[in-house]
């Protein structure tokens, strides 16, 4: 049994606190011994590796001289390398470092040469994609892909049954319209003539055979959005929508095409669960969503997508296809941020695409009431995230000591003392900005 399905409501606070703790918790610790491991061996000390802010519960000293620590506040955590002023490492402690040796100084993140300490401060967000690099190679691996030809795998729930279709079938056509790959299949569905049975011909244990089957993408519910009007209404996956607006559904296109005409009036639907049905009335949210152009689209939205009526059979997946996939995923997350922050700036789309850290607790914990499948993968797009951000060029981030390190190779000297304090007092007003603009989001939006 998965325990994430015993949470009893996703909306729980209790439920809402603690997968927000666990997955920054563990974002934060691989973020932080990126830092650790690779500035140790590039022959920096780290003093203190601490997960968490404020008083310590529980500390040891290792065998390198490096107190590990878990501290009281579970929202962030640091290294402290010899030498620091801060856990930011923002400047020198200028007391310790007068008394400190040449050779004890080259172990300081400030004594260290140039090289070990960029790549000191670049492991961080590196370790972050690495870390959602190997979960995303994993649920590939687990999963595996989707055969080439379209092949059932296992039939999902619906109140109409299949028709005379079986696991095992491969599809070759439905209502006489060839359907020999994924892509075809796809086309051919958008064809199709909006029936409860359309006649198929499959290829069973190497047999031709004319059977009926459902309509291969039904109004069937396959996963829920987190923060979304379908999630608050209490929708779930493998609910089935019978009518929206009174109006009874066979394709699930039937529900998109109500939700865009009513332009966010509320929709009543009437839904099917595990052969019991019940009508929910939600108002669909206005919602900015990346396109494959690189641009966003804004429009209306439940918060549910779909799939077909069944779970395709797959294959098995090798490490370096899945590694691939998982790479291009990552980078997929990154560049999709990147767009969104240039058009929430533009005002091309919302502000309210930038959330704090209530949203992203509220999203954590709805991930987490889906499944451990959901709550694992929101981990990997979280830490993208997280290492996508702590690159920006902002004083006080590892992007803004990237760039003073690119000003030191350049100009041959670091930056003055003077600009460095001026220049992380902005960073810092940046950042305070930024997050207190995304706690007025939770709020707001």
């Amino acid at each position: 049994m998965d325990f994430f399905s015993l949470i009893p409501q996703f909306g729980s606070i209790f439920w809402t606190v603690a997968a927000f703790v666990v997955a920054l918790s563990i974002i934060v610790t691989v973020h932080e011994y990126g830092h650790y491991i690779i500035g140790r061996l590039s022959g920096i000390h780290a003093e203190v590796f601490s997960l968490g802010f404020g008083p310590t519960l529980w500390s040891r000293m290792d065998r390198h001289g490096t107190r590990w620590q878990v501290a009281a506040l579970p929202l962030g955590g640091y290294v402290k390398f010899l030498g620091d002023a801060n856990a930011a490492s923002a400047g020198a402690d200028m007391a310790t470092m007068s008394q400190l040796s040449d050779a004890e100084k080259r172990r300081t993140m400030h004594g260290a040469p140039l090289w070990a300490r960029a790549a000191t401060v670049a492991a961080g967000p590196i370790f972050n994609f690495i870390l959602s690099i190997v979960v995303f190679s994993g649920l590939y691996i687990w999963s595996g892909a989707p055969s080439d030809a379209p092949m059932i795998g296992t039939l999902k729930d619906l109140p109409g049954g299949y028709g005379t279709l079986q696991p095992g079938d491969q599809i070759l056509s439905i209502d006489g319209k060839p359907t020999p790959d994924w892509e075809t299949l796809s086309t051919v569905t958008d064809e199709l003539p909006s029936q409860a049975l359309l006649p198929y011909e499959v290829l069973r244990n190497g047999e031709k055979l004319a059977v009926e089957g459902p309509f291969p993408f039904p109004p069937r519910v396959d996963g829920v959005l987190g923060d979304s009007a379908a999630i608050e209404a209490g929708i779930k996956e493998g609910d089935v929508i019978q009518s929206a607006n009174g109006v009874p559904v066979t394709r699930f296109a039937d529900v998109q095409d109500l939700v865009k005409k009513v332009e966010g009036a509320p929709v009543a639907l009437t839904l099917w669960r595990e052969g019991k049905t019940f009508d929910v009335t939600l108002t669909p949210r206005k919602t900015d969503q990346p396109t494959p152009e690189g641009g966003f689209e804004t429009s209306y939205k439940l918060g549910i997508f779909g799939s077909y009526f069944f779970a395709p059979e797959t294959r098995r997946v090798g490490p370096f296809e899945a590694v691939s996939a998982a790479a291009k995923q990552t980078f997929l997350i990154a560049k999709t941020s990147l767009s969104g922050m240039a058009h929430v700036v533009t005002g091309a789309i919302s502000s309210c695409n930038l959330r704090g850290p209530i949203g992203i607790a509220e999203s954590s914990g709805q991930a987490a009431s889906q499944g451990l499948g959901d709550f694992i993968s929101f981990i990997a797009v979280l830490s993208t995230a997280v290492g996508f951000l702590n690159l920006f060029p902002i004083p006080m981030l590892d992007g803004g000591h990237l760039v003073f390190y690119a000003y030191e190779w350049a100009v041959g000297k670091p930056l003055p003392a003077r600009a460095l304090e001026i220049a992380t007092s902005i960073g810092l007003f940046l950042v305070l900005g930024l997050m207190l603009f995304g706690i007025t989001n939770d709020f707001r939006c």
